[in-house]
């Protein structure tokens, strides 16, 4: 093991990646509260495409959001690898429906970059860093970033409305 002089500067930072189709995410871990399996959805009516609808885990519901309907990606079928990660935003627990869950990586911050700006299936204002892990390059989300304010008022409501 060789010593560094700066390691100060070598920070890592841990991420749980998953994929949609073939491109690899990733969201800080400290954001993620629970991963689970897929689960039957509540529609709730007059709420945007990409909301699926609503979950009980546990007593508490959730909101569920289909991340490729949100990233205006092809729906499809929910599989055995298919989760729900669920994740904290404002205070609210949100779902994420992902096609599977890869792992939880510490990825050091010299491997992080600005993301590139390309028309791809994602907005990349979602995106806060691209990540080189040996082959693979994985889209770090801002989960602030993928709904606008009103959105999150919106599932606040919907969650208020049920839980009522």
């Amino acid at each position: 093991m060789s010593t560094e002089p700066n390691t100060s500067q070598s920070k890592k930072a841990r991420y749980l990646t998953f994929f949609l189709g073939d491109e690899q995410y990733g969201i800080a871990i400290e954001r993620v509260k629970e991963i689970i399996a897929m689960m039957k959805i509540t529609a709730v009516p007059k709420t945007p495409q990409f909301m699926r609808g609503v979950i009980n885990l546990r007593g508490s519901i959730i909101p569920v959001v289909d991340t490729r309907l949100r990233f205006a990606m092809p729906s499809r079928e929910a599989d055995m690898h298919t989760a729900i990660i669920i994740v904290e935003i404002d205070k609210i627990n949100i779902g994420f429906i992902v096609d599977h869950v890869e792992e939880v990586a510490s990825i050091d911050e010299s491997n992080l970059s600005e993301p590139p700006k390309f028309g791809s299936y994602i907005d990349t204002d979602f995106i806060s860093a691209v990540a080189q892990m040996g082959e693979n390059v994985v889209m770090i989300l801002d989960v602030l970033k993928l709904f606008e304010a009103d959105e999150i008022v919106d599932l606040e409501q919907i969650q208020n409305l049920i839980e009522d």
